[in-house]
C-alpha cells in the first residue's frame, strides 16, 4: 500500500538530488514529481537559499544544493528516520 509524501518529503528528495547538481527534468523526474509541483518547489527552495541555480552554459543551468540546504537536508533526514518513515517504504 502506497501513502502520499509530506510535502518534507518531496523537498527532500529534490535536496538529495541537487547534492551533485543536476537540471530540472532530472529533479523531476528522480524525485518523482510533477512538472508544477517542480516549479512550486524549486522556487521556494531558491527564494529561500537551501538551492542556487547556476547557469554553465547557454542554455545549460543546473541547480545545485547550498550549505543552508544541506543542514535542511540532514534536518530533514532526522526528522524522517525518528518517525520512522522510511522503514514504510520498504
Amino acid at each position: 500500500m502506497h501513502r502520499r509524501r509530506s510535502n518534507i518529503e518531496i523537498i527532500g528528495d529534490m535536496l538529495r538530488v541537487g547534492t551533485n547538481g543536476a537540471g530540472k527534468t532530472e529533479i523531476m523526474y528522480s524525485a518523482n514529481m510533477s512538472y508544477s509541483q517542480l516549479q512550486k518547489y524549486l522556487g521556494m527552495l531558491i527564494s529561500q537559499g537551501f538551492i542556487d541555480r547556476l547557469e554553465i552554459g547557454n542554455p545549460v543551468v543546473t541547480y545545485h544544493l547550498t550549505e543552508r540546504g544541506a543542514a535542511l537536508l540532514k534536518s530533514i533526514d532526522t526528522i524522517l528516520d525518528v518517525l520512522d518513515f522510511r522503514n514504510d517504504e520498504q
